[in-house]
């Protein structure tokens, strides 16, 4: 027999469509917002739409989870664990984030995209969650510490560091590219310690017009710079007829 909802309960309640819960989807909606515009400055792939669209959809997953089922719900009947479904948001993020990281030439590039993506995924849960306060210290220390102050100790330390960093970097010849590549770290810069060349494979895949008896060329970088040494290798890797570019202290460990 199925039990009828008692007429004592607020409609609100029955409905979860009430200011409260507009409330939390809009703190959502600000909150990721708020990241996203971070990741728009820095021009990044997913920026501020993609981190709306993602915070507010989590958010909004929340507020189905707690509320979409409680005209069904009847005491000692129907028992759900809106936990569940903030267990699959975090499941099912990793498919945007996936997405969100590539590989080009040894280069790995997206990470922190990825990163910000699932945060924001978690603000938006926690706000329809009724978390409001720790959605709003998650995204304030991401904002202040994760993208401003981390941001400039990295600059300070990378400045400060006196390692030498090491790029190995294959590329056709005769195309001028080592003069490309040089000018580049120059102009980030770099300064240029060591340098060293020599021939290796006459074949390449960079594309299907090369022909096969191409030469490469494997060149040693030895150099010192206030970047990081992987935005480099990323801008290196995508210069026209550049096969593979490899970062580490002892290039031979990275083939």
């Amino acid at each position: 027999m199925i039990l009828e909802a008692s007429a004592a309960v607020p409609t609100g309640f029955l409905t979860g469509q009430g200011w409260k819960q507009a409330g939390e989807l809009g703190a959502a909606l600000l909150l990721s917002g708020a990241i996203g515009v971070e990741r728009e400055i820095r021009q990044k792939n997913a920026g501020l739409r993609t981190h709306t669209l993602v915070g507010l959809g989590a958010a909004l997953f929340m507020l189905v989870s707690k509320y979409g089922f409680n005209d069904v719900l009847h005491t000692g009947l129907v028992v759900l664990d809106p936990s569940r479904v903030a267990a699959q948001i975090v499941s099912g993020i990793g498919f945007i984030g996936a997405g969100l990281i590539f590989v080009r030439r040894d280069a790995v590039r997206g990470l922190t995209t990825a990163a910000s993506i699932w945060l924001t995924a978690a603000v938006g849960a926690a706000a329809a969650a009724g978390l409001l306060l720790l959605a709003a210290e998650a995204t304030a220390v991401y904002l202040l510490i994760v993208a401003l102050a981390f941001r400039v100790l990295t600059h300070h330390l990378t400045r400060s560091s006196g390692r030498a960093a090491a790029l190995r970097i294959r590329y056709l010849d005769g195309h001028g590219v080592l003069r490309r590549l040089l000018q580049t770290a120059t102009a980030r810069g770099f300064i240029i310690d060591e340098l060293s060349a020599e021939p290796v494979s006459r074949r390449t895949l960079l594309d299907s017009t090369a022909r096969e008896d191409q030469a490469m060329v494997e060149v040693l970088l030895r150099l010192r710079g206030r970047q990081a040494v992987t935005e480099l290798a990323a801008a290196l890797s995508e210069q026209k007829d550049v096969a593979s570019v490899v970062v580490g202290e002892d290039p031979e460990a990275g083939d």
